[in-house]
């Protein structure tokens, strides 16, 4: 239990030093920027990384949103649930609720262009079309390419699911503060979840970076990301502070009216 605690306290202190809260937008729109720019001159090999097939892809990347939901739930229930009633809980679980038609919205507005979009061949070559198919799953299951307007799921949700996990683990700077301490079980959880989210914020960090530098092309991807940070700058930041909203975390709610 020491060395959670001990952890979560560099953890916590990395935050506040770096002020990464504030760059991380940034960061993503840098990373998409010059990992594509590098994309287009070849200036990195391939790579384990650069095989869509890659362990880190098909079990996290592919499933993200689910590993997102996983940990954020309960790190918000118990984060949000001290000293505080159940109708605020609830108020702060529906950002997930709200999260979640974010990314079924621009996922699906994703498919749905890249049909409109696209077209069937027969090969990689691109030469010969087949017109019977003007769906990519039915061009794909019958064993042909699918070529349209890619918009890049991997950037959106990335960046995303990074943001919105940013904001909701902020309130671990004032309870580490030691509001806690009377409940041992409690902060031992929060602990091993907030280490848990981190290191999954480092590893969507990575893969964003990957799939910059060895997948699609730079509009796809910088569409892709920009979608993600306008989904979170929309909730997080201008609805979010509103009264008629999921609100904000408990610690941004206080910074907010000491501003």
């Amino acid at each position: 239990m020491a060395a959670f605690n001990s952890l979560v306290s560099r953890l916590v202190a990395f935050w506040r030093k770096t002020n990464l809260h504030q760059a991380l937008p940034w960061l993503f729109l840098i990373i998409s920027l010059t990992g594509s720019i590098t994309k287009e001159l070849q200036l990195i090999p391939e790579t384990y990384f650069s095989n869509s097939r890659n362990f880190l892809n098909v079990y996290f990347v592919k499933v993200s949103w689910g590993w997102t939901l996983l940990l954020l739930f309960p790190f918000i229930t118990l984060s949000n649930a001290h000293n505080r009633g159940w109708s605020f809980l609830l108020r702060r679980l529906s950002s997930l609720v709200v999260a979640t038609a974010v990314w079924y919205v621009c996922t699906h507005s994703f498919f749905y262009i890249e049909d409109v979009t696209g077209a069937c061949y027969e090969t990689k070559a691109m030469q010969v079309v087949r017109g019977e198919f003007t769906m990519k799953t039915d061009c794909r299951g019958a064993g042909f390419v699918w070529h349209g307007y890619d918009i890049s799921g991997h950037s959106f949700i990335l960046a995303y699911s990074s943001l919105m996990i940013a904001e909701e683990i902020a309130p671990m700077m004032d309870l580490k503060d030691g509001s806690l301490q009377s409940q041992a079980y409690v902060a031992l959880v929060l602990d091993v979840l907030y280490i848990a989210l981190n290191a999954l914020v480092a590893l969507w960090v990575l893969m964003f970076t990957c799939t910059s530098v060895y997948f699609h092309d730079i509009s796809h991807k910088v569409l892709g990301t920009t979608c993600g940070l306008l989904g979170w700058y929309l909730t997080y930041r201008v609805w979010y502070p509103k009264p008629l909203s999921p609100g904000l975390p408990p610690l941004q709610r206080k910074q907010k009216r000491q501003a």
